[in-house]
Parts: structure tokens; C-alpha cells; sequence
């Protein structure tokens, strides 16, 4: 299987996880979705009064630089491990 099809089989994965992961964990699978599917960070930093979005915005920017494969390899990894295997 091809780095792709883990990746896609790992959204899957995902989805199905019988609780809900840490905050933290989530806005590590979201930016490194971001970083997989559309590379650097894009638009402007969300305003102060939006911390979701800022949030959001700060843990994707954190990955910037990521090659898109290393940041798919790294998603299939995090999630593996919540999913035990």
C-alpha cells in the first residue's frame, strides 16, 4: 500500500475512534491534514476574539516547511497510535 492509500485509509481511521481525542491531538491531526492535503499555511491569522480559528491557524503554521509526505507519514503515525494499531 502505497503513502496515499495510508493516508486516506488513516481518515477513515480516524473518524471511527470510540472517543474523542485531546484538544491538542485534534489540532495536531488537523494541521497535519492541512500540511498533507494543501502544504504551507494560507490567508491571514484569525483576530484575537476567534480561538478556535486562531488556534487552528497556529498549530497549521507550526508545520510550515513540512513536505507533504513527511507531514502524511506523520499523520498515519499519530493516528495508528490512537487507534492501537
Amino acid at each position: 500500500m502505497d503513502l496515499e492509500e495510508r493516508f486516506r485509509e488513516a481518515q477513515d481511521r480516524v473518524k471511527k475512534l470510540p472517543s474523542a481525542p485531546s484538544n491538542d491531538t485534534l489540532l495536531e491531526l488537523y494541521a497535519l491534514y492541512k500540511q498533507s492535503t494543501i502544504g504551507d499555511v494560507q490567508g491571514a491569522r484569525p483576530g484575537m476574539m476567534d480561538f478556535k480559528g486562531r488556534a487552528k491557524f497556529d498549530a497549521w503554521a507550526a508545520r510550515k516547511g513540512t513536505p507533504k509526505d513527511k507531514a502524511m507519514e506523520s499523520y498515519v503515525a499519530l493516528v495508528t497510535r490512537l487507534t492501537g494499531g
